[in-house]
């Protein structure tokens, strides 16, 4: 199954949904464009754009820099973007076991279940 091959990140966001879900005896549901369709993504049209508007021109020295240009962004309609740099370190390739897929209650949809999919509380 494709949860077997998550990033250490990507796993512990499904924990935290898996928890969200139990507190609140909601069912999550998740659906995320597939590879390659960045250019349906509303948010990215409306959002990058003025991203690179505002740092254009400015060299792109360090992490600082970036994080201030991207924070710095607004628009003429009152977007403000929030930034902050995530300096924790996460282990590449680590697999997700057999016993930790066990405590996700997971269904993935019938319409590529690989990126859509619903957590259900216990």
């Amino acid at each position: 199954m494709y949860w077997r091959n998550l990033s250490e990140q990507t796993w512990r966001n499904f924990g935290e949904r898996q928890r969200l879900a139990d507190q609140t005896g909601l069912s999550i549901a998740v659906c995320h464009f597939p590879p390659g369709t960045s250019k349906w993504n509303k948010v990215e049209h409306r959002l990058f754009s003025f991203i690179t508007s505002n740092w254009r021109g400015e060299p792109l020295r360090d992490y600082e820099t970036i994080v201030h240009l991207i924070a710095s962004t607004t628009t003429a309609k009152g977007l403000k973007v929030s930034c902050r740099l995530d300096r924790r370190s996460y282990s590449p390739g680590r697999k997700v076991t057999e016993e930790e897929m066990a405590t996700i209650n997971i269904t993935p949809s019938r319409f590529h279940g690989e990126w859509n999919y619903v957590i259900r509380p216990h």
